[in-house]
């Protein structure tokens, strides 16, 4: 595996049964992504975007095939060091924000760091900074109810990246925000790869992040139909 190759994947696939139904999400799907990438996939709903990134993200299993994180097969990992990988290496963003509601904006950005254990002090110190970098430290003592939805989604962006994981995967980030706040929230990703050099990996149908990507994947019916660098 060269240097920069951060996540490779081998003929992935993924079938969901219900009782005797077997859909089939993933259809063999071979990718690498290399640090430092601004990546979209992109597909018509029911393509596999979502089916991907989750087993990137070791959310969950592929029915056969193999996801390597950093050389390290996902596949032969236990439980518990999946979930120390998913904790260290990967940065998550959802669409529906999943901010813990009883934490303030503060406590939900440390949060992650508090599960690695680093000290009071110094992850309440990282949390403020990065806060600040996004331009939403004026809010760390509100409780995610008391912020508005793109608050609420770059709060999201700051507790995936405080701990500076290998990659940012986000899914469909931007779905439930307005025009202006969806290109306001994508230049802010933009600029986080582009001066910390942070990897993001975003499973989107949203045109204006589209435009924006240095690559993008197309799925459709569960297979990689092209892969286009700009």
């Amino acid at each position: 595996m060269s240097d920069n190759r951060l996540i490779e994947t081998e003929g992935l696939h993924k079938v969901y049964r219900t009782g005797t139904v077997e859909t089939p999400a993933l259809r063999g799907v071979d990718l690498e992504l290399h640090s430092g990438e601004f990546t979209a996939i992109a597909g018509p709903s029911g393509s596999g975007k979502s089916t991907l990134l989750h087993l990137l993200g070791g959310l969950d299993r592929p029915t056969s095939g193999e996801t390597f994180l950093e050389g390290r097969a996902m596949s032969k990992l236990s439980k518990d060091e999946l979930a120390k990988l998913r904790l260290t290496r990967i940065g998550f963003v959802f669409q529906a924000y999943n901010l813990i509601p009883v934490l303030t904006v503060l406590e939900n950005t440390a949060f992650v760091l508090e599960l690695q254990g680093v000290v009071r002090a110094e992850r309440i110190e990282r949390a403020r900074k990065i806060l600040a970098e996004l331009g939403i430290e004026q809010y760390a003592d509100r409780y995610p109810n008391r912020i508005s939805g793109g608050e609420q989604q770059r709060v999201a962006v700051a507790r995936a990246v405080v701990a500076g994981p290998s990659i940012v995967l986000a899914d469909e980030p931007t779905a439930n925000l307005d025009s202006g706040t969806s290109l306001e929230l994508i230049d802010l990703m933009r600029r986080l790869n582009s001066e910390k050099g942070a990897t993001f990996l975003f499973a989107t149908h949203d045109s204006r992040l589209l435009d924006r990507v240095s690559r993008l994947i197309t799925l459709e019916d569960g297979r990689i139909t092209s892969d286009e660098t700009r």
